[in-house]
């Protein structure tokens, strides 16, 4: 609940996790833990950005009522991941299948289990179709993950000191080059 959260929050809790999935929808009457997302300003929220988990409004809306430093661009991706559409495995001793659009689902229920999003893509989702300003997308996907666990001194952004663990994307946000401490990786 709305309460619960709140309560949370007082009490040391810094994120909320998949904002959206696996929660009571938002209601005016009882906000829940969406609406806790959104009201406490200082919380981060982690939310996956692949189109199928939130539509593109409410990515939308999400970051743009948390603003540029809180909101966490995650990918929940699972082993699935570049494999062919209807590849079959088991996750947690359950069976998932992985469709054509890239989702991951509970085989029966038809439940989605997860994602096979990559950042990049993710950047992407938030630039192109979520349609959030470039400096909200990018600390979704650096910084501010940096900030939440605490490393936001040595990754995250381009800065002296710092580790220099970079991706250089094309235009299209394909990957042209990783560096990981400076040296070029790929």
């Amino acid at each position: 609940t709305y309460a619960q959260a709140a309560m949370a929050f007082a009490n040391g809790a810094r994120s909320v996790t998949h904002v959206y999935n696996g929660m009571a929808p938002y209601h005016h009457r009882e906000p829940g833990l969406p609406g806790a997302a959104f009201c406490f300003r200082n919380v981060f929220g982690e939310i996956i950005c692949d189109g199928l988990h939130s539509t593109w409004g409410a990515l939308r809306t999400y970051f743009t009522n948390k603003g540029p430093d809180y909101g966490v661009m995650v990918t929940d991706s699972l082993r699935v991941k570049g494999l062919p559409a209807g590849t079959r495995v088991l996750f947690g001793g359950n069976p998932i299948e992985l469709y054509e659009d890239g989702s991951a689902h509970l085989v029966g229920p038809g439940n989605l289990a997860g994602s096979t999003l990559r950042m990049n893509e993710g950047l992407r989702n938030l630039v192109e179709k979520a349609c959030l300003p470039w400096q909200t997308a990018i600390n979704a996907c650096t910084l501010n993950p940096a900030r939440l666990i605490g490393l936001e001194s040595s990754k995250g952004s381009l800065q002296t000191g710092k580790d220099a663990d970079l991706t250089v994307l094309r235009d299209d946000y394909s990957v042209e080059a990783v560096f990981v401490g400076g040296k070029r990786r790929f």
